[in-house]
């Protein structure tokens, strides 16, 4: 059993240095940890208790929504309203913000999630996660309105990921660095296990769907031809390609031991200029990856300068290895 710094631990010496604190956000980090916790119980039981498979019902997004999916967004939920820490809160999963019931008090931030990323692969046994941000509400002690959630992603507070694999591990930062938790089951803690985690600049490994290569905009076609050359092209080295269909496993991967990730736009479907969602996937992930020591671009500009137009907005992601998002962000400047 692993006796190291537990998550609790930690979240209340990160609250202590800062002065008048009052203790709202460690509570509200703790019932979303509590949350995570559920949902990975929820995840690793699957079969076992009959809640693999798809609904006929589709979200917001129109994609056909897994048991798992909507299974894990009531546990954010439920885990979430009741403390006072929150004006409110918006998912991937519904097509508006969730108010607080009247019974429950508000509080003075916001929490955005998508309750189960890369839900597609929960039926074939692949990591899967649950994403989450945290904002200041502009009207603390209010019910939160739609308006309210559309702040850049540099004005986050937190944002985090926990990943459900092989062991279930949460990922967190604060606006200084980038730690990671390991959930001991037998105590029932998450514990450091990864702390100031960072990406190396350069990489030879990448991940992209291939499928839509033909629907690529050129530099991206560029980027990735080049790197599938090898050393006999004008990168000079030989590139290992790979990919999830989970954001999650792609970003822990590029965290753990370097890589690009890219869901660029392209022209599959002209009316989306990107499939990532830029408030419960692109910001979180960008201020983890940022915080690492990486980059993150839509290709055109940072993704935490863009301010938000809509809850439910898509934008085109690249992120990971500073050197290489470098590469293909002046690829589409040129």
């Amino acid at each position: 059993m692993h006796t190291g710094t537990t998550l609790t631990q930690f979240i209340i010496e990160e609250q202590r240095r800062i002065p008048g604190a009052t203790g709202d956000f460690t509570g509200l980090l703790n019932d979303i940890v509590t949350a995570c916790k559920a949902i990975s119980n929820a995840v690793n039981k699957g079969a076992l208790v009959g809640i693999m498979g798809a609904l006929e019902s589709q979200n917001v997004q129109g994609e056909v929504q897994k048991k798992l999916d909507v299974i894990s967004n009531d546990i954010m939920i439920r885990s979430n309203e009741w403390a006072g820490h929150l004006a409110g809160m918006a998912s991937e999963e519904l097509d508006e913000p969730y108010a607080i019931p009247d019974k429950y008090p508000l509080g003075k931030y916001l929490l955005l999630f998508d309750p189960l990323d890369g839900s597609s692969n929960v039926d074939v046994n692949i990591s899967v996660g649950s994403i989450f941000s945290i904002l200041r509400a502009p009207r603390p002690n209010r019910p939160a309105v739609v308006e309210d959630f559309l702040q850049p992603g540099t004005q986050q507070v937190c944002a985090g990921y926990a990943l459900y694999g092989s062991s279930t591990m949460l990922v967190l930062t604060l606006g200084h660095g980038v730690n990671g938790f390991t959930l001991d089951r037998e105590v029932g803690e998450f514990i450091l296990t990864h702390p100031n985690m960072t990406i190396p600049a350069d990489t030879k490994e990448f991940a992209i769907n291939a499928s839509n290569r033909r629907f690529w905009e050129p530099p991206v076609q560029r980027y990735v031809e080049e790197c599938l050359a090898g050393k006999e092209g004008p990168r000079g080295k030989d590139f290992n390609m790979r990919w999830v269909a989970s954001m999650v496993a792609e970003v822990h991967r590029i965290l753990t031991r370097g890589g690009i990730f890219m869901y660029p736009r392209d022209t599959k479907d002209p009316s989306k200029p990107g499939k990532l969602r830029l408030m419960y996937e692109a910001n979180p992930m960008a201020m983890i990856v940022e915080q690492a020591g990486g980059a993150a671009s839509t290709g055109y500009e940072r993704i935490l300068d863009i301010q938000p137009e809509s809850l439910h907005q898509r934008v085109p992601v690249i992120l990971g290895s500073r050197n290489e998002v470098e590469v293909v962000v002046g690829y589409h400047q040129n």
